[in-house]
């Protein structure tokens, strides 16, 4: 059963809604800059949507608002599947509540509530999944959502993720770590020097072409197939040296979209301007497309937004193949590695997209959309 995508809802510190977003993208404008919202820690480069960090609900609600008005849908939805993910939750609320010594409303703020608060908006009767899969739970949840779909339990399904991670615990792990950028987000770039976090929320209205074509909806593409792995390798460090687990998934998503590397026309890549990380995965797209293939990437623009990033990127590609148009990488100058790097906006013939996502524990998560 073919499933196909219907609407579009992205909030982030670039932009309030995907067309904001989208036209800030074209421009090559960034929304990160140097913050410092918790007194006892440095000022560090973010990408927030305020002078205070988001909350999570605020987030995935807003999102959630316009891609159901895109698809001109109107509540409740009582059969609509939901799978909406998020890699940190509710960590924001429970650091507060830990320093306050005040727990109450805790049930609130379990890992799944944000699928269930989506749920709640919806009044939807139907499967509520809630996946956590670190830095690929965007498109996690945008896999298992065409899988309801493709089965037959479901002929709607609204998919996502959302991320508050901008908390004192998350800066401080990833400083410890040494992940965190000095001055900004350069994917890609022989400058890189780490990542810089960001805040928002992706989601995506999924239908079966049957009943999107019923009911005359607009259609932005179509979901075509998911490679979905794990490297069982290192608690963060991708799988340099064999490169199995992302090979592994990139080969499936191929072959279950049907597609050939040749028929690929870009990638939207994690391009989280790490050392190991786009090294990782600009050899995977070197082994495996073709060098024309064009690549770019959005976090230069929004900040790394965690499990929210693969769903963001994945309507980025819906975008682009819409409008036959291909955002740049942005906080790129100097490429250290040998691909077809969008540098400025630049108007192709596109006929389908991938989209990658890495997470840690060895997540690797692949999608392709066509127009």
């Amino acid at each position: 059963m073919a499933v196909v995508v219907t609407g579009l809802g992205w909030v982030s510190a670039l932009g309030q809604n995907a067309p904001e977003n989208w036209q800030r993208l074209l421009r090559g404008d960034s929304a990160i800059s140097l913050h410092q919202p918790f007194a006892a820690l440095s000022p560090r480069p973010l990408a927030m949507m305020g002078k205070w960090p988001s909350d999570l609900n605020t987030l995935l609600l807003t999102a959630v608002t316009a891609a159901v008005n895109d698809a001109q849908l109107s509540l409740p939805l009582s059969d609509c599947g939901v799978v909406i993910g998020s890699s940190r939750g509710y960590q924001r609320d429970w650091e507060a509540a830990l320093v306050n010594d005040q727990v109450a409303g805790w049930l609130e703020h379990l890992p799944h509530m944000g699928a269930m608060t989506v749920a709640r908006q919806l009044a939807s009767q139907g499967p509520v999944l809630s996946p956590m899969a670190a830095c690929a739970t965007g498109l996690w949840a945008i896999a298992q959502g065409a899988e309801l779909i493709r089965t037959g339990q479901c002929d709607q399904v609204l998919v996502g993720a959302g991320e508050a991670p901008i908390t004192p615990l998350a800066l401080t792990g990833f400083e410890q770590m040494k992940a965190l950028a000095q001055t900004g987000c350069y994917p890609f770039d022989d400058r890189r020097e780490g990542l810089v976090l960001g805040e928002g929320a992706a989601v995506l209205m999924l239908e079966s072409a049957a009943a999107a074509q019923a009911r005359g909806a607009k259609i932005y593409g179509r979901f075509l197939g998911a490679g979905l792995t794990a490297d069982a390798n290192h608690i963060s460090a991708p799988d340099a040296v064999s490169q199995q687990g992302g090979l592994s998934a990139l080969h499936t998503c191929l072959q279950r979209s049907q597609l050939q590397p040749v028929d690929v026309s870009f990638v939207h890549a994690h391009g989280t301007s790490t050392r190991l990380n786009d090294a990782y995965e600009a050899a995977l797209i070197q082994k495996v497309l073709p060098s024309a293939t064009w690549v770019t990437g959005t976090k230069g623009a929004t900040g790394h937004t965690l499990g929210a990033s693969g769903a963001m990127g994945a309507v980025a590609c819906l975008l682009a193949l819409n409008q036959q148009m291909l955002p740049p990488c942005t906080g790129l100058r100097t490429a250290a590695f040998d691909l077809n790097l969008v540098t400025q906006a630049t108007s192709a013939t596109l006929t389908t997209a991938l989209c990658l996502s890495f997470g840690f524990g060895g997540q690797n998560a692949m999608v392709a959309f066509s127009r």
